[in-house]
């Protein structure tokens, strides 16, 4: 088999039984993208990009979200993400999954409901010095105009 890796080296390298990642391929939660499975005997090959799918089912699974809450998480990301599913963000707190994507925190499992906007700091940080500057001039400004009306 030349490209791409086998079902029993997937399992291997994501750290699952090839069991799960069986009844994931057959439910099509993460099905390999470069050969599916089609009868008996024949074999299945993933791609890097359906193991870094599979890792991430893995771990959302192993902070404890249900795996119909996970179907729902890869639903939504494959459906509204903007980028490719691994460079957004996952944000996991208790039952709740918050996908970070560029600037957007979407709710994913309340349907996209909640949408919130991300504040990058760094912004923060240079409205802040920019303000200092201004402010630090005005005041220096002020000062110099009452010494020159003699106040």
């Amino acid at each position: 088999m030349g490209e791409g890796f086998s079902g029993t080296k997937a399992a291997q390298i994501v750290g699952i039984s090839y069991r799960q990642l069986d009844y994931w391929a057959r439910t099509n939660l993460v099905a390999p993208t470069l050969s599916p499975a089609s009868g008996s005997g024949s074999r299945r090959a993933y791609s890097y990009g359906d193991l870094l799918e599979l890792k991430v089912v893995k771990n959302l699974l192993d902070a404890g979200i249900k795996l119909e809450s996970v179907r729902e998480v890869f639903r939504y990301m494959r459906e509204h993400l903007r980028s490719d599913v691994v460079s957004a963000h996952i944000v996991i707190s208790g039952s709740s999954v918050v996908l970070c994507d560029g600037d957007e925190l979407i709710d994913v499992l309340r349907n996209g409901q909640g949408v919130l906007n991300v504040l990058p700091l760094a912004g923060v940080k240079d409205d802040v010095d920019a303000s200092i500057v201004t402010v630090g001039h005005r005041v220096q400004a002020d000062a110099e105009q009452r010494r020159a009306a003699g106040m």
